[in-house]
């Protein structure tokens, strides 16, 4: 598709591969189901040694645009790569394993009349390795308008939901951090919330695939430290409530996952360092829970980065 349609501006849809070959026909699907026609993939081949470049090339469509890598590089370097060659005045991300609803960018580029704004995300779907689990990621009311503060609370942005307006990331001194492996997104749109108007939809407009490879399961320790490495060097911008508040939300995932792991010495140690007040019997409970339970219960908290 060659000619833009009237008062649809193209969207740059953000394909990163590594060895995705699995759920690639699926994810392509969703894209090529929207009713919103302009746009154009941006394939990142990361170097893949599986049938990601054979399947994707299939697709006849001109949207569709393939880059291979020189070298492999980071998730988040990648990105940064990909973003480069992309020609749309938006940008929206979608990975080898996940899903949009047909009308996903339909709904959210309507928002964007008002010129401020310049993130659009939504609620969304996680699946247990099929359709037939899912879980809605937060019954949370979305925030809209200038969330920064809000983000620090209760950040809920998945990035497969959003839709950037693409001046408004060229202003960020940096693109996406790729010292970071997992919590990249998180620093990004924190600081994107500084620059621009959010808008959420609270309805789902995309499905997360959990199905145990997922980078944020594989690495659920280095997670925790990159979010430690992430607020030392945001402390100055931060109030002692957001720092304390943070800190917590790292605590109880540490907790968490001690826990699962079997590691009750160390458990036991955070629950020592706690306050009076945060002794609590929600702490106790999971403490004393049979990890087996409590696995069934958290199966989405733990395979998904979340710090609220």
């Amino acid at each position: 598709m060659n000619k833009q349609p009237d008062n649809q501006p193209l969207v740059s849809i953000i394909m990163n591969c590594f060895n995705g070959e699995q759920y690639l026909n699926e994810a392509l699907t969703s894209i090529l189901n929207q009713s919103y026609s302009f746009w154009e993939v941006i394939f990142w081949d990361n170097r893949s040694n599986d049938s990601s470049a054979k399947i994707f090339n299939s697709y006849k469509d001109k949207r569709f645009k393939y880059f291979y890598a020189k070298e492999h590089t980071s998730l988040y370097q990648a990105r940064n790569l990909a973003i480069e060659k992309s020609k749309g005045d938006f940008i929206a991300f979608l990975d080898t394993d996940d899903l949009w609803a047909k009308d996903k960018l339909n709904l959210q580029m309507s928002y964007f009349s008002n010129p401020e704004v310049g993130v659009v995300y939504s609620n969304y779907w996680m699946l247990k390795k099929n359709i037939k689990k899912k879980k809605l990621y937060t019954n949370r009311s979305l925030l809209s308008g200038k969330i920064y503060n809000e983000l620090i609370n209760s950040y809920n942005i998945g990035i497969l939901t959003t839709v950037i307006r693409k001046k408004f990331y060229l202003k960020l001194k940096k693109s996406f951090d790729y010292r970071f492996s997992i919590i990249g997104d998180f620093d990004l749109f924190l600081r994107l919330s500084k620059l621009c108007l959010f808008r959420g939809i609270q309805e789902p407009l995309a499905s997360y695939r959990l199905h145990g490879k997922n980078l944020s399961i594989l690495n659920k320790e280095k997670e925790i430290k990159e979010f430690e490495i992430w607020l030392k060097e945001n402390k100055s911008n931060l109030s002692s409530r957001e720092i304390k508040k943070l800190q917590e939300d790292v605590d109880r995932r540490k907790f968490i996952n001690y826990k699962i792991d079997g590691k009750y010495k160390e458990c036991i140690c955070i629950l020592l360092n706690l306050k009076r007040n945060q002794l609590n019997i929600k702490n106790l409970a999971l403490f004393l829970m049979p990890t087996i339970l409590l696995k069934k219960l958290l199966w989405y908290h733990q395979e998904h980065n979340d710090f609220s």
